[in-house]
């Protein structure tokens, strides 16, 4: 037995060292960091892909080992729903570009020994439209309307311009709300240098195209966030996949008005957000809010934008969501009110260190109180007794801000940007602890592992 082991791990050592020689991986590479796994990928669309899944087969493989048991016990839905849905929905309205991206990454991750095909990539890509925004649709037709399932809400982010920021040009921030299974995995930092367009550098998903939690900026001077719109209800079958626009924004927007024209093409509706975008160019900054039959756009070169999950377009909220802006204690507008208020005591001052702390922040403005809880910047959903129950987290769940990022214009004419993995604020989750106070969530024991918080750090293209 102890032979045939050894045997195996000399074949296994022996058809990486081939496959590590395929011309595709040329000018490649991944090097670790505090948490994060940087991949720097560059070529023709299916080299891309190639080198994506590769060089992120293990973190891949288990991303999607534990989407399809997560998702299995939390929508229902075994993974052929997915993959069903995105090769029927997405697959045909993926360009060229993008299926040969695709495919790369099957190849890639079939180098490696792990055993998925372009259709898995897809739905592993799609996932987040398909289980918040497709399954609702489809179950609130089959309830006759009565379904509750609606869009959760994720991420608090700010972009500011002028008189707020220290040196009057822009600073972005973004932290990423989701549950703790799914965010101790958003650790890859992607740097993309396409045939076309323009290079990319962004926080990303395991086997995703785009970061999918969105904190991009290309070499154009675009930098790029959002945060999605709780309580939506809205998406069309026969629309362009979210990712697809916005990996395509990311890398082929020149301008804020290249950003919206992509955006709203063929929009389905999926993963509806509030869209934060700069121009280092010009330092002007636009809140984009996208939903399926609405959109707005404000801009400014002397102002902020902030978002944590509330949308502002008073049409927009009456005919496609359920949320109630004049809720004060719901986790959307409590945090609402506390960026307003940063944003007005430190109107001058805003700068990188400052964003920072933003990000980590954990004052309750409604109540008046600190602490770690669902209802601030820095969510931690699994200290919270309430839960969030507009989107449906319950008490404790495990679930919160993940992750943080900043950048500036001056960062982002560089090609840079300070990243932290774990809670901004610095606090650790540490799993067996959790377990032993909320033993109802041990089922999640089989992927949820301790999520400590690293040092924020420096991230360039010159890695």
């Amino acid at each position: 037995m102890r032979a045939g082991r050894i045997l195996i791990a000399v074949l296994t050592a022996v058809s990486l060292a081939m496959a590590a020689q395929d011309p595709r991986l040329a000018h490649s590479y991944r090097t670790e960091k505090n948490g994060w796994i940087y991949v720097h990928l560059q070529g023709a669309p299916n080299e891309i892909g190639y080198q994506d899944g590769y060089l992120l087969a293990p973190e891949i493989d288990d991303a999607i080992r534990m989407l399809r048991f997560y998702l299995g016990r939390t929508t229902h839905k075994e993974w052929s729903f997915y993959r069903g849905a995105a090769e029927r929905m997405y697959w045909p309205r993926l360009t060229d570009e993008y299926r040969q991206e695709i495919e790369g990454i099957a190849e890639g991750l079939e180098a490696r020994g792990k055993k998925y095909d372009a259709i898995d990539i897809t739905a592993l890509n799609g996932w987040m439209e398909l289980a918040y925004y497709y399954l609702p649709q489809l179950r609130r037709h089959l309830l006759e309307g009565k379904g509750k399932d609606d869009a959760p809400g994720n991420c608090s982010a700010f972009i500011a311009t002028g008189s707020y920021t220290s040196d009057g040009k822009i600073v972005m921030a973004h932290n990423c709300w989701t549950d703790y299974i799914i965010g101790e995995r958003w650790n890859i930092i992607e740097d993309i240098v396409p045939e076309k367009g323009n290079r990319i550098l962004m926080d990303a998903f395991p086997g995703f195209i785009d970061s999918g939690d969105d904190f991009a900026e290309n070499s154009a001077g675009i930098m790029i966030t959002e945060t999605t719109i709780a309580q939506f209800r809205g998406f069309d079958t026969t629309g362009v996949p979210e990712f697809v626009r916005a990996r395509e924004a990311a890398q082929y927007a020149n301008s804020i008005d290249d950003f919206v024209r992509i955006m709203t093409k063929g929009n389905n509706g999926a993963y509806a957000n509030d869209w934060l975008v700069g121009d280092t160019k010009t330092n002007e900054i636009a809140r984009v809010e996208l939903g399926l039959r609405n959109y707005k756009v404000w801009r400014t070169r002397d102002g902020y934008f902030a978002g944590s999950n509330f949308p502002s377009d008073p049409e927009l909220i009456r005919e496609e969501t359920v949320f109630n802006p004049g809720d004060k204690y719901s986790s959307m507008n409590d945090r609402r009110l506390r960026w307003e208020r940063l944003m007005q005591e430190y109107k001058g001052k805003i700068d990188v260190d400052l964003a920072e702390n933003f990000l980590g922040d954990h004052y309750d403005q409604v109540r008046g109180k600190e602490g770690p809880d669902a209802y601030v910047i820095c969510g931690h959903n699994d200290d919270d007794p309430r839960g969030i129950r507009q989107w449906g987290w319950s008490p404790f769940n495990p679930a919160g801000a993940v992750q943080g990022k900043v950048t500036t214009t001056a960062l982002a004419n560089k090609m840079e940007f300070q990243a932290r993995m774990g809670h901004p604020c610095g606090e650790d989750f540490v799993a067996s602890d959790f377990f032993r106070e909320h033993p109802g969530y041990k089922w999640e024991g089989k992927f949820l592992h301790d999520m400590g918080s690293h040092p924020w750090t420096l991230f360039s293209i010159r890695e």
